[in-house]
């Protein structure tokens, strides 16, 4: 404990009024979009990068556990202090600096993925990572996870689009992993081991992100298909047909109808509540028209029916189908576990049908939708969390849809990262062979453990904890 007291006063001492201990702001930074709190013992907003570096090295001396935050929008707790110690607010390095002539922006690990996109549209350019939050989330949180979003089947994900970064190891050293190079073949790769770690291996403080030509035309369609087999089918059926769509996601007959009720109207006038899937094309004229023609006739075919948008007023009352359809599963119960996990193409028909197993063996309210177009489906298991026999269930209906996934060959996350709320599930991914070398990683760059604690390597369990719960302990996991 006096260590710690020296530390904070030695952290006053060297930030000044970065540095905040009030009760109010501690309690805001506590906790993420998984809702468990930490308990945090000052917030640190920095406004320069020299200050992370300056944050780090008297973390490192004193082994204060440092946990990153932007926007806070984690839905795994990957932004929870969950072992107390200094939260580190990187929200205010929020620059944008474009380069047209290059393709390429340098960001702030604070700009807001939204924000970026608007900018650089202003010159013709596209950056094509495109997370559902994007309106708010931020760019060093999307490096963080490796967050994908709606455009990965055709675009990739943040991990293909980062050029170089730039930011502080666990002792305060600064380093530059890449450069603003379209190539670099150069040593060891350290610039994709940070991405997807979670703030566990150094922290980004600058990001430089390659861009594209903007796309100027785009089509919507919505299809209602018999069954799941037949909607999942379409990413194979396009891809047949030569056809690459920039979206294709889907929505299981469980989630329609929660949206029908929830919405008052039904998404298809007289058909009942089938799967759907929301498709969409983009490109220069010539060939949107082709593809699009080509997609319709095989919506003919396959779908009991469909619709087609053309412009962006038309496409906009598509996608709130696809928008609403968590919303509506959010008045069903007090709890919701959101899991986005990702199984091979050919797979996602069989993890849907175990879904629809669980949804009737252990009685619960289960929706699947998300991005058929990549494998990564968002399963969300809703139950009440004061209802201690339907939480029981709820988890064990978790464990074996996890143990499924990666029996199929898949990830238990393909956006979200591990954070807190997988980590009951992230060994089960690993042989020991793999375990360890991530661990020998994690020991080599950060060897007190001051960064991010208590993610991936711990064993966390969300369900025994009530919503905004203080944490205060933790089970380590043997290697």
């Amino acid at each position: 404990m006096d260590s710690c007291i020296r530390a904070l006063d030695a952290l006053k001492q060297k930030l000044g009024d970065c540095v905040h201990t009030q009760d109010d702001e501690l309690y805001g930074v506590s906790y993420d979009g998984l809702k468990v709190r930490g308990s945090p013992e000052a917030l640190i907003k920095v406004h320069q990068t020299k200050e992370v570096g300056d944050v780090l090295k008297l973390a490192n001396e004193f082994r204060i556990p440092v946990t990153c935050r932007g926007a806070g929008s984690s839905l795994t707790g990957g932004a929870t202090p969950f072992q107390g110690g200094w939260v580190l607010d990187l929200s205010k390095l929020s620059s944008i600096d474009i380069h047209p002539a290059n393709m390429l922006a340098r960001c702030g690990p604070g700009a807001v993925v939204g924000d970026l996109q608007k900018k650089v549209a202003k010159h013709g350019l596209f950056y094509p990572p495109d997370p559902s939050s994007k309106n708010f989330c931020t760019i060093g949180g999307n490096v963080a996870c490796n967050a994908g979003g709606l455009r990965c089947v055709k675009y990739g994900v943040t991990r293909d689009y980062v050029l170089s970064l730039s930011g502080y190891l666990p002792t305060g050293e600064f380093v530059r992993w890449g450069r603003d190079t379209r190539k670099f073949a150069t040593g060891y790769n350290l610039r994709d081991l940070w991405i997807g770690s979670e703030g566990t291996l150094g922290v980004v403080t600058e990001i430089t992100v390659r861009l594209i030509l903007a796309v100027p035309n785009r089509v919507t369609f919505l299809g209602a298909f018999s069954d799941d087999q037949a909607a999942l089918n379409a990413p194979l059926a396009l891809s047949k047909l030569g056809i690459r769509p920039s979206i294709i996601e889907y929505m299981d007959q469980w989630t329609i109808d929660c949206l029908q009720k929830y919405i008052g109207e039904e998404v298809f006038t007289g058909v009942e509540p089938k799967p759907m899937v929301l498709i969409e094309l983009d490109g220069s004229k010539e060939s949107l028209t082709q593809d699009a023609i080509l997609v319709e006739q095989w919506l003919k075919s396959d779908s009991m029916n469909y619709k087609r948008a053309d412009d962006d007023g038309e496409s906009e009352k598509l996608w709130e189908v696809r928008r609403q359809g968590s919303s509506s599963m959010k008045k069903l119960a007090t709890t919701k576990l959101n899991e986005d996990i990702v199984v091979p193409l050919d797979r996602q028909i069989e993890l849907v049908q175990f879904v629809d197993f669980l949804r009737r063996d252990f009685e619960l309210k289960i929706g699947v939708f998300g991005h058929c177009g990549d494998g990564n489906l968002h399963v969300n298991f809703m139950y009440d969390e004061e209802n201690e026999q339907e939480t029981a269930k709820a988890v064990q209906a978790l464990h074996q849809l996890m143990k499924k996934v990666i029996a199929f060959g898949g990830a238990i996350s393909g956006e979200h990262g591990v954070g807190l709320a997988k980590t009951p599930f992230v060994r089960d991914q690993f042989n020991d062979a793999e375990w360890n070398a991530m661990l020998a990683i994690k020991k080599a760059l950060d060897p007190k453990g001051i960064l991010n604690p208590g993610k991936i390597f711990d064993v966390f369990k969300p369900w025994d904890q009530k919503k905004e719960k203080v944490v205060l302990s933790w089970e380590r996991t043997d290697p």
